[in-house]
């Protein structure tokens, strides 16, 4: 992939773009609806084969049943790589954003015209098991302070129940309808102001709101909301982000420095959890992370490794977050967009496809978290229009990772009015996008044909639900007995090799099935010793790297499920590597030497090309002890990686005549040894 350039440049439009469609502050009343013309969007009938069969967004004929806060306890906690619940059982997050709060508005939007039981029973209904509603620290504050919006941005003639609300008693009234209908709450803090672009500002701190700020927000909030496990997660800040050139930014390491996003979570993370142990907390990751050899202080485009706001965890290997005792709580979580929001390197070109985009862009980058089971990650925001192209691509894409690990997530977003990416709903608020609904439909939790709540008494829909079950009806007893899954996936088929090599192969196979959903593909070397594992991938083909020339392998597969149910082994697959190429020697000789100090050293590289025609640009590669890092080099281009030195001619020396020399020169901290192993173009060197 090419070096990944600043994909936020300017302000993001997404949301700028969105809010901005809503700029009036009055109260809509009868006689004051928007025109059809103003909410004019795609309309689709809210029913569809896999969905409820209300006619239309009304409130529910069950609204007046009362159903009281039952004492169970739906807290969740992290296993490894797995949420789960209080009883140990898997659970999966998979939800949507609804965005308003954070906004000048400071409620939720599109109660200017949709109904607000009628849009949480329709999210229910339809298999979203928890919303993240976006706050800043401007509104919490206020809200501890006794200080709301007396007459907020409500159509009263669409919502007679909240006539006389202000925006903090609509939020706790619609508290009380998420327990109605199964509904789980993450509490989003993405901006510090109650500003419609608030979340453009790189930090925490903004418009005269301090770390303090920041800090005090969330402990009231943690206080506030201490004995209500509607609410089960808290995303720390929305975002933290800033470019290698710009002087305000987030960064990710080991310091106690104002700017260190990790730090900063730590410290948020341990006043909420003095107060309410049994929040998840999440941690979003920053926008650049230096690359090796390089530190906070470099400012060049290609010193850093780039990516999505929030989306870079790379820190989080070197410097991961320390919640202490309540380790078991921190989930980490990366956002991810598609080439309609920024045009990201990666999207370049056709040849992209979801495993390049795992293997370059989401496993370095955040899903490594995963594959090692450091925690668990929930996608926080993901989504967009369906273009029919690129973007549509990246989004079924990401989808089918995700389904594939049972990654959590939340799409973005409910909202219609995301200027970028579009929302569930149509802009009548009432209506839902049929085909965008269809996209997310299959990462949305489902077992037995029925979605699943993360409330363990209330189906998701509420009580009677005929889309919906709760987690005491999945696994029994309150979440104590699960229902098990014995049923093992189907056969894969037998391996076909291409693209073999002196060193590898890629194997195909046909896909297996299961009752419950395939997880992984497990690839087997088999020899008179038995079967080893040496590949694991979500996708019935695999390419497997550092065999050995000239060498016959036999590979079987076996496919998984997420209970651990394993099948039989495929068919086996013989493989005979091609022979390796003989590497030449004695076309260059090398000559070294160091001079050190008590914690580095100078090296000196003479080179001298001994065949017989010329070189017209080169390549040198040396080894270093483990622990030694090159920290400047003169008359060439130094990169490294591992122990690894690579060397490439500088302009003015890339022509070697036969006989002709090249010296080089670094300095590495470190002490021990100097390089050794030369090569010169791949080709051995001999040494003085």
């Amino acid at each position: 992939m090419s070096p990944l350039q600043d994909p936020i440049s300017r302000p993001r439009p997404r949301r700028r773009a969105a809010y901005a469609a809503i700029a009036a502050g009055a109260v809509l009343v009868a006689g004051a609806l928007p025109s059809a013309a103003a909410l004019a969007g795609p309309t689709a009938p809210l029913t569809s084969s896999s969905t409820p069969t209300s006619a239309s967004l009304t409130p529910s004929a069950a609204a007046d049943v009362s159903l009281a806060a039952v004492p169970a306890d739906d807290w969740l906690h992290t296993d490894g790589s797995t949420i789960v619940d209080a009883a140990g059982d898997e659970v999966w997050l998979t939800g949507a954003n609804w965005f308003g709060f954070n906004a000048s508005e400071r409620v939720f939007h599109g109660l200017w015209s949709g109904n607000l039981e009628a849009i949480t029973r329709s999210t229910a209904e339809r298999g979203i098991n928890i919303v993240r509603v976006p706050v800043s620290t401007e509104l919490l504050l206020e809200w501890r302070d006794g200080e709301t919006v007396a007459s907020p941005n409500v159509n009263t003639f669409v919502n007679p129940e909240l006539v006389g609300m202000d925006n903090k008693e609509i939020f706790d009234h619609w508290l009380s309808l998420c327990e109605r209908y199964g509904l789980k709450v993450m509490i989003d803090l993405h901006s510090a102001t109650a500003d419609n672009s608030g979340h453009v500002y790189p930090l925490w701190t903004h418009g005269g709101f301090t770390v303090e700020d920041f800090y005090a927000g969330w402990e009231w909030f943690a206080q506030e909301y201490a004995d209500d496990d509607t609410i089960v997660a808290a995303d720390l800040k929305n975002e933290p982000h800033g470019s290698q050139s710009e002087a305000l930014r987030a960064k990710w390491d080991g310091s106690s420095d104002a700017d260190n996003w990790r730090y900063v979570a730590e410290q948020a993370a341990a006043r909420i959890l003095a107060i309410n142990p049994h929040l998840l907390i999440l941690v979003e990751g920053v926008q650049v992370y230096p690359k090796a050899s390089k530190t906070w202080a470099d400012r060049g485009l290609d010193d850093f490794h780039n990516t999505w706001w929030g989306g870079n965890l790379r820190g989080a290997a070197d410097h991961p977050v320390d919640l202490g005792a309540h380790q078991d709580q921190l989930v980490y979580s990366p956002h991810d967009y598609g080439p309609l929001v920024s045009a990201q390197p990666w999207f370049e070109g056709d040849d992209w496809d979801r495993a390049s985009l795992e293997a370059e862009v989401w496993d370095p980058n955040w899903l490594y978290l995963w594959k090692q089971e450091t925690a668990p990650l929930l996608v926080g925001e993901w989504g967009g229009f369906l273009d029919g192209g690129k973007n549509e691509k990246w989004m079924r894409a990401l989808r089918d990772m995700m389904v594939d690990h049972r990654i959590s997530h939340t799409f973005w977003c409910i909202n219609p009015n995301s200027g970028d990416t579009g929302g569930l709903l149509n802009h009548d608020w009432t209506t839902w996008d049929e085909a965008k609904y269809d996209l997310l439909e299959p990462a949305l939790w489902k077992e037995g044909g029925k979605f699943v709540s993360l409330d363990h008494q209330v189906p998701l829909g509420g009580v009677g639900s005929t889309t919906g079950q709760s987690l005491g009806d999945l696994y029994g007893d309150g979440g104590t007995t699960p229902v098990p899954d014995t049923q093992a996936p189907t056969v894969p088929g037998t391996p076909s090799a291409t693209d073999v090599t002196s060193s590898g192969v890629t194997l195909t196979w046909g896909a297996s099935t299961d009752d419950r959903g395939v997880t992984a593909y497990d690839v087997y070397r088999n020899d008179a010793t038995g079967a080893t594992k040496v590949a694991t991938t979500s996708t019935p083909s695999a390419t497997l790297t550092g065999l050995s020339p000239a060498t016959t392998y036999s590979f079987t597969v076996r496919a998984r499920d997420a209970a651990g149910n394993v099948s039989p082994a495929s068919g086996a697959r013989t493989v005979t590597t091609s022979a390796g190429p003989v590497t030449p020697t004695g076309q260059c000789a090398v000559t070294s030497s160091t001079n050190g100090w008590s914690t580095g050293y100078t090296g000196t590289v003479k080179v001298t090309s001994t065949r017989s025609t010329p070189r017209n640009g080169w390549t040198l590669t040396f080894s270093l002890p483990a622990g030694q890092q090159v920290t400047n080099g003169w008359s060439g281009t130094f990169s490294q990686s591992g122990t690894t030195v690579t060397v490439v001619n500088a302009p003015w020396n890339g022509t070697l005549a036969p006989g002709a020399s090249v010296e080089v020169g670094f300095t590495a901290n470190g002490t021990g040894a100097g390089p050794s192993g030369f090569a010169l173009d791949g080709q051995a060197c001999t040494s003085a």
